[in-house]
Order: C-alpha cells, then structure tokens, then sequence
C-alpha cells in the first residue's frame, strides 16, 4: 500500500481552507426565512464542474423556484466553461453567473464560498471533500456533499469535526449517497427493518461494471494536471473504485444493517486488465467479507473491467425470508414488492435539502455518510495490505495519502499495492 504519513499536509491545508474565509461569511444563515440580503432568493455555489457537479446543478434549482446558481469554481478554466456553458443552455434562467464569479484553481473553492452564496455543492475529487467542507461549514453555508466523503481515515475523521460544527450552527448537510433518497430502496429497508424477512443473517453486494472514461495525457500537462485531470485513477484523489463508486453498495449494505459498521473485514483486490500507466495505481477488482460480532455478514464485490458481464446486484438473506434489494421485492413468510416507480433519486435529495433550507429544519447525513465511507475505505485497506483489519485498528489509522504539494508541477505516482505489507496506524 503506498505510504503517504503526511498529517502536516493535511493540517496546514484544513488550517488554510477555513482560515482563508473572510469573517464576512462567518455567520450561519436564518434556520428559514430570508436568502440574499433581504430577497427570497437562495445563491447556489458549484465547487466542482465535472459531470456530477453539472448535474447537482441543474438539481438543485429544479429544487427550488427562486434559487440560481451564482458562482462556480474548479480547478480547470476548460471544464468550468464547459459547465457553464451546458448550464447556460439547459437552465439559462437560474445561472446569475458572470466571468467575475467564475473562479479557477485549486483554491477556486475558496472565493465560491467567498462570493455571497448561501448553498454549496460539493463535486471536486474526493480528496478534497474534507478541506471544502471544514471552510464551507465555518462560513455558514448549507451543503450536498457528493460521496464519498474523504479517501483516508484520518480525512473521514475532520469530516466528522464538520458535521458535529453543522449541528452546532444548525446547517443542512445532504450526502450524494443518493439511494438513501430512493423511494422505492427506503420502504424496502424500512420493512426489512420491521421484520419483513426476520434478522437479516447476510448481505451479498456487487457492483460489476465496464471501463470509465480516461483521459490521454497531453505533453504540456504536469505530473499533477495529469493526475486531477484523471483524478479516478489515483487512490490519493479517489480512494480506489471501492471508495469511489462500490461505496453505494457498502452504504446500502450498512443501511440494510441497521447502520451498524462491522467489527472487522478481510479481503483480495487486483489489477488484472487495467495494468497501463495510464490507469494510475488503483485496482480493478475486490472481494471483500465484512463480519459482524454475532455472525452477520456482508460478501462485497465489485469490478471494472471492459468486455465483461455486468451487475449491480444486493440480496439479503433473513431467519425467515429474502430480499432483492434492486428489485425491491421480498420472498418468504410476508412477500411483497414495490409497485410503480419512485421519483428520481438524484433529484429527492436536493428536495429535500432546499426543503429543509427552506422550513429551517436542518438535515443532518453526517454519520452515515462518515460510516460507509470507513467501510469504503477498510475494504481497500485490507486489499491493499492482506491483513485482516478490525474497526478499532481501522479508526485508529494515521495513513494519509495527501500530496506534498498541490503545485501543477512533479509528483510521482505512488506504486500500485501489493498484499504482504504492514497497516500503518
């Protein structure tokens, strides 16, 4: 496992992130009432402008009548233009967002949560979740917060800071785990919950998907413009693909078991087809089982590999009956499924957010997006390293896979894993 323990990166550039905010912004918006010196219009901030960060845009002014985007950030001029741009055509009466609005660079996210705006949506690279929303948070803003939350315990671990300050200041946080929002996955969890099936005994989970985009490096692209440009490929910038994408799985799994996290998981991982320099470090494939102290247990796969089947499947097997979670059906003594469909996912959570925004009830995601990060995370930790790994050896990790710079210059990519190396932490 490459070995980063680079605490006073992570310190210096969480110390930078809030301190950075002026103390204008450090005052938490009315619990429901007034936006916008004195309108009722709510200022959206985009502070990542990839395709997700796009679509949590136009999202969240779909939420809300009288809410716009005003300001956007990345670290690329080209891929916030074309953001806007797509903005610009698909919703051109909610952005309010002229060139000076416009921010570019690794600290773009600053001026957004600078610029007046009182809703940030957060869609940078995961590594940075940690930093943006320790600065969001501090100047009071409301927030999305795509999963996964952080790529290393020790970034879980000042999210976790941020989201007991959101309580505090009684701020909206709402997680990208979109099927917590799922109508359909809810009621299904819900009954399972109630003893639809008896105790649920075990969670089989895969996630089995083809290849995802890349981008060829051109010559005049720095080490680190190649690696945030291809930011899925590097563990310091996604986690891993089980952190970054099989994530929803883990969380669904978690969910189905009561938010409990498992005492301790062992696992295999590989790179097997992607094995080209221009794939980065991560893996291609895990096999994780996640047990619990009473024998439950949680079988995880997932993979990304071109030319293969593909599946996203979750069954869970109970004392007295079973569950497709997919197919929100449920066999055994009580059967039933879902009829008819629920709404989109991806547009429920933004509901409810400017929902709660708007009634000033705060929604709080923090502990389970927190959670299933962790479980993200130990599963590739025990790939990496081929040890079994208990919760207690997992929270006290120190590994920190922060860069010594954010420089668009030199920095070596870190040695793809390899299983038979001590954990650090």
């Amino acid at each position: 496992m490459p070995r980063q323990t680079q605490g006073e990166t992570r310190r210096d550039f969480l110390k930078a992130s809030t301190a950075a905010v002026s103390a204008a912004t450090l005052v938490t918006l009315p619990a429901g009432g007034v936006f916008a010196a004195g309108t009722d219009a709510i200022r959206i901030g985009l502070i990542g402008c990839g395709g997700r960060g796009t679509g949590a845009a136009v999202n969240a002014v779909t939420a809300d009548s009288n809410a716009k985007i005003t300001a956007m950030g990345d670290a690329f001029a080209d891929r916030l233009a074309s953001s806007h741009e797509n903005l610009a055509k698909t919703i051109s009466d909610k952005v309010d967002c002229p060139p000076e609005r416009r921010y570019v660079g690794i600290d773009a996210y600053r001026k957004v949560i600078e610029s007046g705006v009182d809703v940030v949506l957060l869609a940078s690279p995961p590594h940075f979740r940690p930093a943006h929303l320790a600065a969001a948070i501090k100047a009071g803003k409301h927030v999305f917060c795509e999963k996964p939350v952080a790529v290393d315990v020790p970034g879980v671990h000042s999210v976790e800071q941020s989201c007991k300050l959101a309580r505090e200041k009684k701020l909206s946080i709402v997680s990208g785990l979109c099927f917590r929002y799922d109508e359909p996955k809810v009621e299904t969890i819900r009954r399972i919950h109630d003893g639809a099936i008896g105790k649920p005994l075990v969670v089989y989970t895969r996630y089995l998907t083809g290849l995802l985009w890349n981008h060829p490096r051109k010559p005049e692209w720095s080490d680190m413009e190649w690696q945030l440009r291809n930011w899925l490929y590097f563990n310091w910038l996604s986690g891993d693909h089980i952190v970054e994408q099989h994530i929803h799985s883990l969380d669904k799994a978690v969910w189905v078991m009561g938010d409990e996290p498992p005492m301790a998981a062992v696992g295999v991982g590989g790179r097997e087809v992607r094995t080209d320099a221009a794939f980065g470090n991560i893996y291609d494939h895990f096999s994780i089982v996640y047990t619990y102290a009473d024998g439950r247990r949680i079988h995880s796969s997932c993979r990304q590999m071109g030319n293969c089947f593909t599946d996203v499947e979750d069954t869970v097997i109970g004392t007295e009956g079973s569950c497709d979670l997919m197919k929100h059906a449920i066999e055994g003594a009580r059967p039933w499924k879902f009829q008819g469909h629920g709404k989109n996912m991806y547009q429920s959570e933004h509901d409810a957010l400017f929902a709660a925004i708007r009634s000033g009830t705060p929604i709080d995601n923090g502990s389970y997006m927190c959670r299933s990060t962790l479980v993200a995370i130990m599963g590739r930790m025990v790939a990496y390293t081929g040890e079994r790994i208990t919760w207690d050896q997992l929270n006290a990790s120190t590994e920190d896979l922060t860069p010594p710079s954010y420089e668009m210059g030199p920095l070596p990519m870190a040695p793809v894993a390899k299983p038979g190396v001590k954990l650090i932490g």
